[in-house]
């Protein structure tokens, strides 16, 4: 973090100030942010965020241990360090981040990207952030920090050297991306896709559009809507971007789109296509897999581009990701039977996505095996769609359906529905019991998936599977 007075942090938060030891009004604090104890260190600021399982305000001591120069706390605690007591936590992190940003935006030259979607956006996030690292400091999410306290936590890593901040937006309810978003006012504000993703929660996806595109309209006057033309719902977010002031760079694989990309090819090792940009084109291999990467790919490409970033430096810095994320189509294995544990989220798009994936770069003499668990938060809309992912995959012809724990048994139930009867289809209420009937079931040249929403834990699965066919 920028470098602050402590009566300057109690101003922005509108805070009491209850100094300890020798600190004075005038003392500095420059350390990082964080909720977490665990990960702070000799000048660092501990906020205790109250949680639904603990409460932050008992770790102070230990933050404190750790070197803690400052603690924001909803109530003064008896620990031997300075504190600013507040009225929410939460909303602490977010007048603090929006302070920190604009002071370091309004100095220099910090650019802000910001990414929202229902499916890609750590992936995108990660790739831009690798192309832009090499034009100057970048601060970007850990792992998938884009809710209330992720993405503020994350604006909070900005010095006064950054150059580019990129942020990631999720949301599980209307409103939640105009008030991330609004903190910063993004320059650059990408919208990868509109999907079934949390549409539980959304009410449908009517109202998913409606809240993705509260990124639009957060963004700066003057800035860049960076939209999927080839998803009728994001192209629909150009009059708002019109309405707002801002432009809009086209990406996709159509023939109207300003960064394309055509002659995609999956294979095992990754995929190719060829880039085009403002009339270059260039070949890219990208070791991620999944053909469905090549959108986040030319979302990342667009914003580097409208930041200045020659089409071959971005390809060049793309082809050396050789994993977007943990969790996310990671190979695992070896070359005998390979794992892709892609347990980290799953939606009805990410599902369809990754079973497409699994379906391409398996080759003659080798075996699909889909290991499938639940989708989360899709409410009213949870059983038309695991059947739906029941259906695709017989469709595609995975040879082996296995399926995981009883709010994804519909999924096997569709699979047998359509012909799956001489055990191609498989459920296990347990991923223990799977396990077990995995190890003994897989064989030479298998391709597996593992998939599905955090919340199914199959992520773990994968990692075990991944160990013992290494």
């Amino acid at each position: 973090m920028i470098a602050l007075s402590l009566a300057q942090i109690t101003h922005v938060l509108g805070g009491r100030l209850h100094t300890a030891g020798d600190d004075t009004d005038e003392t500095v604090v420059s350390g990082t942010v964080d909720t977490d104890s665990r990960l702070i260190g000799p000048g660092d600021i501990f906020v205790a965020k109250p949680g639904e399982e603990t409460d932050g305000h008992l770790f102070v001591d230990a933050a404190v241990a750790s070197g803690a120069a400052l603690a924001i706390v909803e109530r003064e605690v008896p620990a031997s360090v300075s504190q600013i007591v507040v009225a929410d936590a939460v909303a602490a992190l977010a007048d603090l981040a929006r302070e920190v940003v604009g002071t370091v935006r309004g100095a220099g030259a910090l650019r802000i990207v910001g990414i929202t979607g229902s499916n890609g956006k750590t992936t995108t996030k990660n790739l831009v952030a690798r192309i832009l690292e090499a034009e100057g400091e970048t601060v970007a999410p850990r792992a998938s920090f884009n809710n209330a306290v992720g993405a503020p936590l994350t604006m909070l890593r900005v010095t006064e050297g950054s150059r580019y901040l990129v942020s990631e937006f999720g949301a599980s309810a209307p409103g939640e991306i105009a008030r991330l978003a609004g903190l910063v006012e993004p320059d650059l504000g990408v919208v990868l896709m509109v999907g079934m993703a949390h549409a539980g929660g959304f009410g449908g996806i009517e109202a998913t559009f409606a809240a993705k595109s509260e990124l639009v309209r957060a963004l700066r006057t003057g800035g860049t809507a960076v939209l999927n033309i080839d998803d009728p719902r994001v192209a629909a977010m150009a009059p708002i971007a019109a309405e707002r002031g801002v432009d809009v760079m086209w990406f996709g694989r159509g023939p109207d789109a300003q960064v394309r990309a055509d002659d995609v090819a999956v294979t095992a090792s990754g995929t190719r296509c060829i880039v085009s940009v403002g009339g270059e084109s260039l070949p890219m291999h990208l070791q991620v897999l999944g053909e469905h990467h090549v959108m986040n790919a030319l979302a990342a490409i667009a914003v580097a581009v409208r930041l200045g970033v020659p089409l071959a430096a971005c390809v060049e810095r793309l082809e050396s990701v050789e994993l977007a994320e943990r969790w996310r189509m990671q190979p695992l294995g070896s070359d005998r039977v390979r794992i892709i544990n892609d347990a980290y989220n799953a939606s009805p798009d990410s599902m369809a996505a990754a079973l497409r994936t699994l379906a391409q770069i398996t080759g003659p003499g080798e075996r699909t095996v889909a290991v499938l668990g639940a989708m989360s938060e899709l409410g009213e809309y949870a059983d038309e769609e695991h059947d739906r992912v029941g259906l695709l995959a017989v469709r595609l012809g995975i040879q082996r359906i296995v399926v995981i724990g009883a709010p994804a048994r519909r999924m096997f139930l569709e699979a047998m529905a359509q012909g799956s009867w001489d055990n191609e289809a498989i459920f296990f209420e347990t991923a223990d019991e799977a396990f077990d009937y995995l190890v003994g079931e897989l064989r030479d040249g298998d391709r597996v998936l593992v998939k599905s929403s955090n919340s199914a834990g199959l992520r773990f699965l994968g990692d075990r599977l991944g160990e013992s066919f290494s």
